[in-house]
């Protein structure tokens, strides 16, 4: 595992649209018929790193939470699966069914999603706006795997409360932290190393 921080894409990207299969549904599924009324998070997570495994459950209600506040959902894993078969579409299905997902769950064989949003680690996490600018990159929260905060997703949840008030967000985001983005060999963005 490489602790990865995310790369902090600029805020005010309109966010690149995709069309990714959905290891629940099987079918193809798009950016648009996704996003929320509101708004959209995007996350990109994967079922191994334990790091979002630390804060899963809490992912789940937050985004079950937020849905009804017409804030959407959208969970894309980009791991290169031959060297970590737990990340497989069936693992990613058993465990989207296993923890009651309220939101699809994409998967990006090709990589080219995470290219396009220059996602780094998992998690990493976007919050968009209703016109899909980027408003919000950086962490859920403090807590992290043996660091004994308590999980509250409080930096997530303060992006999505002042954009619904329509207040501004502070540009001072802290970036998430994970592990890397298992990239397929020579498939690696510019500028990324082992």
């Amino acid at each position: 595992m490489s602790l990865t921080e995310s790369n902090m894409l600029p805020l005010g990207t309109i966010a690149p649209p995709f069309i990714l299969p959905n290891v629940v549904t099987k079918n193809m599924e798009s950016l648009g018929e996704h996003a929320g009324e509101k708004g959209t998070l995007i996350v990109f997570m994967c079922n191994h790193c334990p790091y979002v495994v630390h804060l899963l459950d809490h992912l789940v209600a937050f985004a079950k939470k937020n849905k009804q506040k017409s804030i959407n959902t959208i969970a894309i894993s980009s791991n290169e699966v031959e060297n970590y078969p737990a990340d497989h579409p069936k693992h990613m299905r058993a465990l989207a069914i296993e923890k009651a997902f309220t939101f699809p769950y994409l998967y990006d064989e090709n990589q080219s999603v995470a290219k396009a949003y220059a996602a780094a680690c998992t998690p990493d996490f976007y919050l968009l706006d209703e016109k899909y600018k980027l408003v919000y990159r950086g962490r859920y929260d403090a807590s992290r795997p043996g660091n004994n905060i308590p999980i509250s997703g409080e930096d997530l949840q303060n992006a999505v409360d002042l954009m619904l008030k329509k207040h501004p967000i502070s540009n001072k985001q802290y970036p998430s932290l994970g592990c890397n983005i298992k990239w397929k060999a020579g498939n690696e963005p510019a500028g990324f190393f082992i």
